[in-house]
């Protein structure tokens, strides 16, 4: 296989860009993530892929429930906010507002829609693990078009 003709096939599959969070006792973990997509609609599913290294996974696979904050085209910086090492201070996490939702798991309040999930089973494969999950909650703030990989000149995947 011709490696660079993988990579620009790989990174021509299109994702939307959001904030995966979690809680498990007092750590929380959040960051933000493009591997993710519906997988059934009765019941609603979602499957993720957090990277097996990371403190997602590890309070993911602790707390069995995590939340999808949806970013707004406009939402740029609050993505890459996520990128660093979660830090909560007060009501803010990486900077940001959040309130609890439903399974324990923050809720960017500044993120035009959420939606919470219950890990019902996951994929260990490569360096990324697939976590199925139960849409359990969803909520929308604000309707708006969702961030796009494409549209940031950022690139993870290939």
């Amino acid at each position: 296989m011709n490696p660079e003709a993988k990579k620009k096939a790989l990174r021509m599959i299109t994702y939307g860009l959001y904030v995966l969070t979690s809680k498990s006792g007092d750590r929380y973990s959040a960051g933000t993530v493009n591997w993710l997509s519906q997988a059934s609609f009765e019941p609603p599913l979602v499957m993720v892929g957090v990277r097996k290294d990371s403190g997602l996974y590890a309070t993911i696979s602790e707390s069995g429930v995590f939340a999808v904050n949806i970013l707004g085209a406009e939402q740029k910086d609050i993505a890459s906010a996520f990128f660093k090492p979660t830090s909560v201070e007060g009501d803010k996490i990486n900077g940001y507002r959040f309130e609890l939702g439903e399974t324990g798991s923050p809720l960017l309040v500044d993120l035009p829609a959420f939606f919470e999930c219950k890990v019902v089973d996951k994929v260990e494969r490569g360096d990324h693990t697939i976590f199925i999950g139960e849409v359990v909650n969803a909520g929308v703030r604000n309707e708006t078009k969702p961030l796009v990989m494409w549209e940031t000149g950022w690139f993870y995947g290939g």
